[in-house]
């Protein structure tokens, strides 16, 4: 699908108070920024926000940065916030940027929790690098995650989740859980917080698929 371009999103970004303008300049003052020592947790391609919003709303013990590489897309989480349902959340910030550049707005250890929500498959076999859940970006989270760390992943492109079962062994981390039928899954289901297009797929019959998969102490 062709993303649409909205020629005014980099200026309401620039002057929206729960964006960063300039993410590098808090590497390792994160809490400070919040105002408070909780755990952050940070979505990598949040879309519209839906997901990341309600995870702020329910846990207001955990500070979530949304990351997001077009800011056309990053407007409508930003106008999603804005509305009466989420009024009043302060535990919720916005980066718009490119998640290559992660270990260079993140200090090491500062991230508790990644989550990767129906990412780009990135198909062709000579793009596997641009993979959120390739051996080159579980290298980057190591830069950032806390030791035992974890990256939850959910998709509905079973081509992909096994690429990215298989990644997640051969870059030396451990496989918490999985499943190809999330919703049908009594344990990982409880607490599930469905993404815009979780919503859309699932309704039309397709089964989630999800991962948790935890950095080990190296």
């Amino acid at each position: 699908m062709r993303l649409r371009n909205i020629p005014r999103a980099d200026a309401a970004i620039e002057q929206h108070p729960a964006a960063i303008k300039e993410p590098k300049d808090y590497k390792g003052k994160w809490a400070d920024e919040f105002g408070s020592p909780c755990p952050i947790h940070i979505e990598i391609g949040m879309g519209k926000g839906k997901f990341i919003l309600n995870m702020a709303k329910e846990h207001p013990e955990i500070n979530y940065i949304g990351i997001e590489r077009y800011s056309s897309v990053l407007l409508r989480a930003l106008e999603k916030f804005d509305t009466e349902e989420y009024k009043g959340l302060t535990n919720v910030r916005f980066i718009c940027m490119d998640a290559r550049e992660i270990e260079e707005v993140f200090a090491p250890g500062e991230v508790a929790k990644i989550y990767l929500n129906f990412s780009d498959p990135w198909p062709k076999a000579r793009h596997a690098k641009r993979r959120l859940t390739s051996k080159e970006f579980l290298k980057r989270y190591e830069g950032v995650l806390e030791l035992e760390g974890i990256v939850e992943f959910k998709t509905d492109n079973t081509e992909l989740f096994n690429f990215s079962l298989e990644q997640v062994q051969e870059a030396g981390w451990s496989i918490g859980r999985y499943t190809y039928d999330l919703h049908h899954h009594e344990v990982m289901n409880q607490g599930n917080v469905m993404t815009e297009y979780e919503e859309k797929f699932s309704s039309q019959g397709n089964p989630i698929n999800k991962m948790v998969a935890v950095r080990r102490g190296f």
